[in-house]
């Protein structure tokens, strides 16, 4: 195998992605996610298709031009892997793991032991279940390399 892109869906608020890339360092693997700075994806809508002075409006517009960029990027990925975090209503996770499992790409998913419970059913569709960015990097390093 050659190269993967992997799809990095989920929780914003730790640096899990950072952590992720580099124990992934010397791989060929092409990162692509959402747009993690909060203002920018809020307001993507606004900004480009004009100002609205409802909040919903205002919402909507981020979150349909925000999943042309997701749904492309899924689409296009080898893998998709999604982080659970301790805060925070995460929808937009559970939404791109459904993505992925309904396309046929693989899933990862990343949590603690805390959402166990919360996301058996998630978990089930996923290829492995991680409690870390480092054990995800083995796994892509495997998936890769075919070596341990």
């Amino acid at each position: 195998m050659n190269d993967l892109e992997v799809y990095l869906a989920g929780e914003v608020h730790s640096d899990w992605r950072e952590l992720l890339i580099e124990a992934c360092d010397g791989l060929d693997i092409e990162f692509t996610g959402p747009v993690t700075d909060h203002g920018a994806s809020d307001d993507c809508g606004v900004r480009i298709l004009g100002d609205e002075p409802d909040p919903f409006w205002h919402d909507h517009k981020g979150a349909k031009i925000n999943a042309i960029r997701t749904r492309t990027l899924l689409d296009r990925a080898d893998v998709v892997v999604v982080r659970f975090g301790d805060q925070y209503k995460q929808w937009n996770a559970a939404f791109d793991a459904g993505q992925a499992v309904t396309l046929g790409t693989p899933l990862i998913t990343l949590h603690g032991p805390a959402h166990r419970h919360a996301l058996k059913e998630i978990d089930g569709a996923a290829l492995a279940v991680c409690e870390t960015p480092d054990q995800v990097a083995q796994i892509l390093r495997y998936v890769l390399n075919g070596t341990l």
